[in-house]
């Protein structure tokens, strides 16, 4: 068993203090945060020792979970990996590229593990989409969100765009060619809508939609692949899958739906599949998912690295936006 503490108990400390509380591998010592209204309540509420200093809630334990605000990721993690602790820390990994490169540099140093709290890699319609996808070829993601002023102190970017250029980065296994983006800030005072288009050197491009000033919530992504098509709804917990084969006409469906290609070509037949998605809590599995990575001595399912690259994908395309003659003073 491992001792676990968390930084951060604002509404995502909250949720994954209740899913540590799940997880018999970890022995919750307890939590932080310097917010001394939301400290009483947090201590009150579950019933978990509350800590008075950061350092010593890093001292305690073997395992510090960081869910504080992006600006201090930094500050947070440093302190831990500098006391040799195992580190899982939400996403975005930090506020800069640089200072992802520091932490990378200071956890090889230390020896320990660190996880990133991409949490849409654990979603289970996107786990069970995993055999289906082969090489996808288009991909368009839409993460739309209702106005919460939780979130603005970054950009859409980095609030919600990185779910999907991290799941992205995971799928497509070629560099990048070119990106493209436009943003707008609406409410606050950096990009609330933003779109951006990136073009990998395979030929796969993916289009990628986020906004937090959207009149209702989705969370969607749809891969085009050969014979192919992938939709993975990440809110409702949904897949479906549309797959086309040459007819066989000494073995198919009648009922299955024909699509005529003409030109004296095969006809395909089209099959629709929508697998069973199993109820699982997807913050639950991915810190279960660390504790096993630092018990068997593993690569965590999402490591620093891929923090990096997520963080800098997303801070070039917050560049591009910048530097639009529409954002131009």
């Amino acid at each position: 068993m491992l001792k676990i503490g968390v930084l951060g108990a604002g509404h995502l400390g909250k949720i994954h203090i209740k899913c540590i509380k799940q997880i018999k591998e970890f022995e919750l010592s307890g939590f932080y945060d310097p917010n001394q209204a939301i400290a009483a309540e947090v201590e009150q509420c579950f019933g978990i020792r509350r800590f008075e200093d950061i350092d010593e809630l890093i001292a305690a334990v073997d395992v510090v979970d960081i869910v504080t605000p992006t600006v201090s990721h930094f500050d947070c993690a440093q302190r831990s990996l500098k006391k040799f602790r195992h580190v899982f820390i939400e996403k975005p990994i930090v506020a800069t590229p640089a200072e992802a490169l520091e932490l990378i540099e200071l956890a090889r140093e230390a020896g320990v593990k660190v996880q990133v709290g991409h949490v849409e890699r654990f979603n289970p319609a996107f786990l069970a989409a995993q055999p289906y996808l082969n090489n996808p070829m288009f991909i368009e993601a839409h993460r739309l969100s209702q106005f919460n002023p939780r979130g603005t102190d970054v950009p859409v970017i980095l609030d919600l765009m990185i779910h999907d250029i991290d799941i992205i980065l995971s799928i497509v296994k070629s560099d990048i060619h070119k990106i493209n983006a436009s943003g707008v800030a609406v409410i606050s005072d950096t990009p609330d809508i933003a779109n951006a288009r990136i073009e990998f050197n395979n030929g796969c491009v993916a289009n990628l939609t986020a906004s937090r000033i959207s009149l209702k919530n989705m969370r969607k992504t749809r891969f085009f692949q050969r014979d192919g098509y992938i939709a993975v709804d990440y809110l409702e917990k949904e897949l479906d899958i549309i797959r086309i084969r040459d007819l066989d006409a000494h073995n198919h469906d009648p009922l299955a739906m024909l699509l005529n290609m003409g030109d004296g070509k095969p006809n395909k037949q089209i099959f629709f599949e929508k697998p069973a998605i199993p109820p699982i809590n997807a913050i639950v599995k991915e810190l279960e998912s660390f504790y096993f990575a630092i018990t068997n001595n593993t690569e965590p399912p999402v490591t620093i690295n891929d923090g990096y690259n997520a963080l800098e994908i997303a801070h070039q395309i917050i560049g591009k936006i910048n530097r639009s003659p529409l954002n131009l003073k």
